[in-house]
């Protein structure tokens, strides 16, 4: 269920190739944009992370837009990368399926820490 008042005040970009995440993030963030890069973070409040395809941008998403919470979603087996993407400053990591669970839960629960 998408809460309409939380995700359209909300500038959300993911850096999610995969087609079907893409669409299961669109069925739950009104509004989401998708971009291949960093330079396309600019203006983000949340920038969406898929660290299994885009662990390496972290830093540079960092610096295109340094107010933007970076939510990183990568396997639960590959607790290696997970850490990671911690330590190169994201601001919260979790396993896909508890971020596919409820993806817009996890933004406005990450926007609450």
């Amino acid at each position: 269920m998408v809460d309409e008042s939380v995700s359209e005040s909300l500038v959300v970009v993911a850096l999610v190739r995969d087609l079907m995440d893409r669409s299961k993030i669109q069925g739950s963030i009104t509004g989401v944009k998708f971009s291949s890069g960093a330079d396309g973070c600019a203006g983000a409040d949340v920038v969406i992370i898929d660290l299994a395809r885009n662990a390496d941008v972290i830093g540079a998403v960092a610096g295109a837009e340094p107010n933007a919470k970076i939510l990183g979603f990568g396997s639960h087996v590959d607790t290696e990368s997970l850490e990671a993407a911690r330590g190169a400053g994201a601001h919260l990591v979790m396993a896909r399926s508890q971020f596919f669970r409820d993806p817009l839960a996890a933004v406005t629960g990450l926007l609450t820490k």
